[in-house]
């Protein structure tokens, strides 16, 4: 289901190396509202979901997810710090930071928690940068966590009502879209 390309989803650009913003943003590595919280938590939650597109969308999420733990990883380097599966207060990542939900609105209304926790982080650490390029990649994951969390609201819409099947087919063509301003 993955496959792995070099580019990364957005280009990675630090002004100036500062250590200190590195162990801040090493945070969306592996903190409990990080990136790989986020990749894990879909990856799990797909197994439990019988609608196939929301399944997919589910996965293709999961997979941009692991993208944009790259690009933390990336910028975490440039800071000049090394990354880790520890957060910035020591604090070693587990499962625990998943949610473990088995029914489908559990889980759509968990993870569009989650994404809602994942931007709020965001939105503080861009707040905490001078970085204007930092600033711009922290931006651009905003907007992708606010694409993401519309989405999963969509699919919950969809599931709690009277949907046709192609609505959900929309979800997938929608989220494809959205990633065509990346390319």
């Amino acid at each position: 289901m993955f496959s792995y390309r070099k580019r990364l989803f957005y280009p990675v650009y630090v002004d100036d190396p500062n250590p200190a913003f590195g162990q801040v943003l090493s945070e969306h590595y592996a903190g409990k509202d990080s990136e790989f919280s986020l990749a894990a938590q879909y990856m799990n939650h797909r197994l439990n979901i019988k609608n196939r597109q929301v399944r997919e969308l589910l996965g293709l999420i999961a997979a941009e997810e692991m993208g944009h733990m790259e690009m933390i990883a990336v910028a975490v380097s440039k800071l000049g710090l090394s990354i880790d599966y520890t957060s910035p207060f020591g604090e070693a990542w587990t499962s625990s930071f998943i949610d473990q939900s088995r029914e489908t609105l559990a889980i759509l209304e968990a993870d569009i928690q989650a994404e809602e926790r994942a931007k709020d982080l965001y939105l503080k650490h861009l707040a905490l940068t001078r970085d204007a390029s930092l600033g711009r990649m922290i931006q651009f994951l905003i907007k992708r966590e606010d694409v993401h969390q519309g989405l999963l609201q969509k699919a919950c819409k969809f599931i709690k009502g009277p949907e046709a099947p192609e609505k959900f087919t929309e979800l997938i063509y929608e989220y494809k879209l959205s990633l065509q301003v990346l390319e």
